[in-house]
């Protein structure tokens, strides 16, 4: 477990006093999911709201002695994914109902301090699979996972999705590594893919851009957009925002206002938490038209992209 710790600026111009604002994280903060934690928490530092502490590479079984450190030091919010955690992240919050908690959870708030969120960015997952639908010459996709929870496979649905809905003929190779950062085990999985005929790879975990670049095939991103990394690889890329969650929390709190509350829907592209990264130089602009004229319908509220939270299924 490493701690860090990064004080915000002095108070904004109007003297109010910065949130001290604490987060659990089991993973690095470079891993995807929590990066945009992570970045949206140091946006609102650098404005001076917050101060801000964190830990990361934090064992489930060290969870809840770091949340209580946090706990007892005077934090205002304390932020966190508790997953794998989740009776233990909801005990600490009970034996602090002053502190507000901000939890990336599959399950619904409580009261009186504990709300949840989640990255719903199944819209802009749906959008990419129309792209890599119309992009494949070998219908065949292969999609890596981190594991077959809700929040991964409602994505992973969203994606085959889009992709079935402009090429009824594509089939998918799916695998789950049951890890939430492991590249090396995800660039093998996807390896595998790739000799059996996969030309485009979902790349849900870290490592499977990686075995796209070296086999010369595409890859779709998940949740931050990794194209200049891999130039000339990521088609598409299925951006998550936390901006929005996390700037209503830090309104709530500092206004006295916070209430357990479910902060999922947020993650929306109608409220800028979802977003769609696209390379028009691999894209053909007939296939970018059609996901343009989607999108639009998808903000205007004339579709809607299906939540489907069961785990998905080899076709191919």
């Amino acid at each position: 477990m490493a701690l860090a710790l990064a004080a915000g600026r002095p108070a904004s111009a109007q003297g109010a006093k910065p949130i001290k604002v604490a987060a659990v994280y089991t993973v690095p903060v470079e891993q995807q999911w929590v990066s945009r934690i992570h970045k949206a928490l140091n946006a609102a530092k650098d404005r001076g709201e917050i101060t801000y502490k964190w830990s990361e590479n934090t064992a489930n079984t060290d969870y809840e002695r770091v949340m209580r450190q946090f706990a007892t030091e005077g934090s205002d919010l304390i932020v966190g994914e508790s997953f794998a955690v989740e009776r233990a992240a909801r005990n600490v919050a009970a034996d602090f109902p002053k502190i507000a908690f901000l939890m990336g959870s599959s399950f619904g708030p409580t009261k009186p301090n504990y709300s949840v969120f989640d990255n719903y960015i199944h819209e802009p997952s749906y959008l990419t699979g129309m792209i890599a639908g119309k992009t494949t010459k070998s219908n065949v996709i292969g999609m890596v996972g981190g594991y077959a929870i809700p929040e991964v496979s409602r994505l992973m649905n969203a994606f085959i999705e889009g992709a079935t809905s402009v090429n009824p003929d594509v089939k998918f190779l799916v695998t789950f590594i049951n890890s939430w950062y492991d590249p090396p085990k995800a660039k093998e999985s996807a390896f595998a893919m790739v000799d059996k005929k996969a030309d485009i790879l979902y790349a849900e975990r870290f490592g499977v851009s990686d075995a796209a670049k070296e086999r010369g095939v595409k890859a779709i991103g998940n949740v931050i957009d990794t194209s200049a990394q891999y130039p000339g690889v990521i088609l598409a890329s299925a951006l998550w925002h936390m901006e929005p969650t996390i700037d209503r929390v830090l309104k709530a709190v500092s206004g006295g206002s916070f209430e357990p509350a479910d902060y999922g829907p947020y993650s929306y592209m109608a409220h800028g938490g979802a977003g769609l990264a696209v390379d028009e130089k691999l894209v053909p602009k007939e296939v970018l038209d059609l996901v343009k004229a989607k999108e639009k319908e998808i903000l205007d509220g004339a579709f809607r992209v299906n939540i489907n939270d069961a785990p998905p299924k080899s076709t191919a």
